[in-house]
C-alpha cells in the first residue's frame, strides 16, 4: 500500500471517528477523505486568530483545543475547549467571513482539516458527497446555535 493510499485510509477512519460524519457512509467517507488534510499542532501553537480571514475548518482527532475571545476591556477569555471528535471554524467554509474567535491547541493535537477550496472542489466533482459534508456542517452550527440561543434566554431570565 502507498503512502498516499495509506493516509487517505487513515483520513477516512478519523472521519469515520469524527462526530459530524459518523452517520455517513463508510464509502463516501473515504471518497471525502482525498479533500481533508491532517494537520499535527504543538501544544500552545495557535490555528488560527480572532479576525483573521477563514478559508478552513477543523476536526479534533486528537489532543484538545482552546477557543479564545477578547472580551469588552481586551482581555483574552477562554470560551471552550474542544476534544477528540469536535469541530471548530466550520462558518468559514461556509462563508469565507473572518474568525470569530481564537484557537490554539492546549496540548499537542492532531488536527483534520477541509479548506474552502477542497469543499467546493468536492462539490463540483462528487456533488452528492459534497452536500451530505455541507448539510453535517449546516446540523452541527444549527445545533450550536440554539444551545447558544438557549444560554442567551437563560442569561436574560
Amino acid at each position: 500500500m502507498s503512502n498516499h493510499s495509506a493516509l487517505l485510509e487513515e483520513i477516512g477512519s478519523m472521519l469515520i471517528e469524527s462526530d459530524l460524519f459518523s452517520h455517513l457512509p463508510a464509502t463516501e467517507l473515504s471518497a471525502a477523505a482525498n479533500y481533508f488534510g491532517i494537520n499535527q499542532i504543538a501544544q500552545d501553537e495557535t490555528i488560527f486568530e480572532e479576525g483573521d480571514i477563514g478559508n478552513f475548518m477543523c476536526i479534533v482527532h486528537s489532543g484538545s483545543v482552546a477557543v479564545i475571545k477578547a472580551n469588552q476591556n481586551g482581555q483574552q477569555v477562554q470560551l471552550a475547549a474542544l476534544g477528540q471528535g469536535r469541530t471548530f471554524g466550520e462558518m468559514a467554509v461556509l462563508d469565507g467571513e473572518t474568525r470569530s474567535a481564537t484557537c490554539k491547541a492546549a496540548e499537542d493535537t492532531v488536527l483534520l482539516t477541509l479548506s474552502k477550496e477542497a469543499l467546493d472542489q468536492m462539490l463540483e466533482e462528487h456533488p452528492r458527497i459534497g452536500s451530505r459534508i455541507i448539510r453535517a456542517i449546516a446540523v452541527s452550527l444549527s445545533r450550536r446555535l440554539r444551545k447558544a440561543a438557549g444560554q442567551l434566554v437563560d442569561h436574560l431570565v
